[in-house]
């Protein structure tokens, strides 16, 4: 039986990140991938003459070469920073809210952030400072909850970060409140709301302003070549680690010992791999419920899986347009159109098939001029569903549905921007849960991972990160783990995993 130190399931993110981090540490490891290419999520397709990013609408903690963000320093460590070549995005988003009646454009950086809420009350610069102060503190904090491995001094929190714990279990509309910034304020801190994809009442504060604060600090960026340029960037520093990647490999069970200990896995066409190490980049309902003999799987952890909420099913539209963004009247990279800024109404509306309240469109155009054929541009928006609806859609009505969505989206965009877009559509594709699902295998067409909750989100998860492991030589990565949904989180889970995984080997060699 061949050997390798650890074994990775699944070439998305999370995945190959785990994997660099191993073979860079000096151990042999094995990526075993069930389709074709890597990357999951992180990959492109092709319709007729246009190249469709699948998944990213944009990248934060990237930074410039110069002022590295915390994502751009974590690919320089695993040696992939050369190999991809960056966009850095000129404004933050549009913001189209119907009810509010919002119409305007947010840039980047701390400076012209602050100053442009101005425009949205005269004391708009001082709420966001105020509000970028206590971003920091909370970065600070969750740095040093890290620094400590979650076990932080209870007096250093007490003496260095007050606020942090002061907020620290408010949601993301008991902190504004608190705050009491004006309501125009609080709803353009929230537009972002939709990149985490819980309702405000249930979203930790924490999480939120940790992400907002990412965002303003250090910019966005996409990858000149989609984000499969990302994929094929560890895939190559893997192999020039000497470490292996297996497609068309479907891993079918986790094998463990009479002791509960992982011994290696069994894939699909009956080979099996030993090792005593397995990272998962995968749903841990798929994990527990199909990969792993149900006796080896202790109760707590059906428990804490069957507990945890799925967070947003995908829904995107990707359109291929015979007119350039600047003859069609397109300005921006970044779009999010909403029927109203509340985001309660808007999480609640995504609970029906025909009523979401939000969508984010992205033109890539506006941010890769050469990412199109001359004289074209691509636009592709997205919106969740927050609940199982999907399920409900009769076999026989799934095209008409997928299509009637795709064309009321289309008009809602229209219909905010003033722009015609369904006048020169040459190419459209539409994804919907049951593709996300049937790509990927998550579980209902989930794109997020597990819903970031105020009692179970991101430093809860980082504080229990080991209590939360149930079975010993299997850790889960990915936007399923402790970092919860996202591109960053998901390879900083990976880099995390593999971590834990190095030191867990370290300690059975004694």
């Amino acid at each position: 039986m061949e050997r390798y130190d650890v074994i990775v399931i699944g070439a998305g993110n999370g995945g190959l990140a785990a994997a660099c981090t191993v073979l860079n540490a000096g151990k042999s490891c094995l990526v075993c991938e069930k389709h074709n290419i890597p990357g999951g999520f992180a990959t492109s397709f092709v319709r007729g003459r246009f190249e469709f990013e699948a998944s990213l609408h944009e990248f934060n903690g990237i930074g410039t070469p110069e002022h590295p963000g915390s994502t751009r320093e974590l690919f320089m460590k695993l040696g992939v920073a050369d190999k991809i070549e960056w966009i850095q995005l000129k404004d933050a988003y549009h913001l189209i809210s119907k009810e509010e009646g919002y119409d305007f454009v947010m840039p980047f950086g701390y400076e012209e952030f602050a100053k442009a809420n101005n425009m949205l009350d005269p004391d708009g610069e001082k709420y966001i400072r105020e509000f970028f102060a206590l971003c920091e503190e909370i970065r600070n904090a969750m740095a040093y909850i890290g620094e400590m491995k979650g076990k932080p001094d209870p007096n250093v929190m007490a003496e260095r970060f007050p606020n942090y714990l002061a907020c620290g279990s408010y949601s993301v509309n008991e902190a504004f409140e608190a705050l009491g910034y004006p309501k125009a304020i609080v709803d353009n801190l929230n537009t972002y709301w939709c990149y985490l994809g819980a309702d405000g009442d249930s979203m930790s504060f924490l999480h939120y302003a940790n992400m907002v604060y990412s965002y303003f600090s250090k910019g966005a960026a996409i990858p000149k070549h989609r984000s499969h340029e990302l994929s094929l960037a560890f895939e190559e520093r893997i192999h020039e680690l000497g470490g292996e990647i297996w497609f068309n490999s479907e891993v079918a069970r986790i094998l463990t010992d009479e002791n509960g200990h992982v011994r290696g896995v069994r894939l699909k066409d009956g080979r099996e791999i030993a090792s005593r190490h397995v990272i998962a980049n995968c749903s841990p309902h798929l994990v527990y419920g199909r990969m792993m003999d149900p006796e080896a799987v202790p109760e707590r952890a059906r428990r804490l899986t069957n507990f945890r909420k799925f967070a947003g099913r995908g829904f995107t539209v990707f359109l291929g347009l015979n007119k350039t963004a600047e003859e069609l009247g397109l300005k921006d990279h970044n779009y999010f159109i909403y029927d109203t800024s509340n985001n309660m109404k808007q999480y609640a509306s995504m609970k029906e098939l025909f009523n979401s309240a939000a969508q984010a469109t992205v033109c890539l155009n506006n941010a890769d001029p050469d990412c199109s054929p001359a004289g074209t541009c691509i636009v592709y928006m997205t919106t969740l569903f927050t609940d199982d609806v999907w399920s409900g859609v009769r076999e026989e009505d799934y095209f008409k549905t997928k299509n009637e969505i795709a064309a009321s989206m289309i008009r809602r965009f229209e219909e905010a921007t003033g722009v015609n877009l369904h006048d020169h559509i040459e190419e459209i594709a539409v994804a919907t849960p049951q593709t996300y699902a049937r790509y990927c295998g998550h579980p209902q067409g989930v794109i997020y991972g597990y819903e970031s909750q105020y009692y179970d989100g991101l430093m809860n998860r980082i504080q229990m990160v080991e209590e939360d492991r149930f079975v010993p030589g299997l850790r889960i990565a990915g936007g399923y783990g402790e970092r919860l949904l996202g591109y960053p989180s998901s390879y900083k889970s990976g880099v995390n995993e593999a971590g834990r995984t190095l030191r867990d080997m370290a300690r059975e060699d004694g």
